[in-house]
């Protein structure tokens, strides 16, 4: 009910404070309307930037641009460098599997 009170309050006041500050109003207006105005049009051209890049065809992202570093001539050398690793890694599990066993048989 306070709160419902106090809202009446402040709209009664600011009426009567706007009809009797009405030209310091539009002064405020007339000054803060550019700034908007300046501003909401930098966000918009920055939010609207993407949806025109992608329409620019300089712009525009396709695979033929981005080559592939690898030739196809290495894929097999890199492959069999990958396999040899693998059976590293597995060579390596196994032994740590062993290791455990051992320290828990000494315990």
């Amino acid at each position: 009910m306070a709160v419902f009170v106090g809202g009446i309050v402040a709209a009664v006041l600011g009426v009567i404070l706007l009809l009797i500050w009405w030209v310091p109003f539009l002064q405020v207006v007339a000054g803060v309307l550019p700034i908007m105005l300046l501003f909401g049009g930098l966000i918009a051209a920055y939010l609207g930037f993407d949806e025109v890049r992608d329409k620019l065809p300089y712009f525009s992202k396709k695979e033929e641009e981005f080559p592939s570093t690898m030739d196809t001539d290495e894929a097999p050398k890199y492959k069999e460098e990958a396999e040899k690793y693998k059976a590293e890694v597995e060579q390596l599990k196994s032994e740590l599997e062993k290791t455990k066993e051992e320290d828990k048989k000494k315990k």
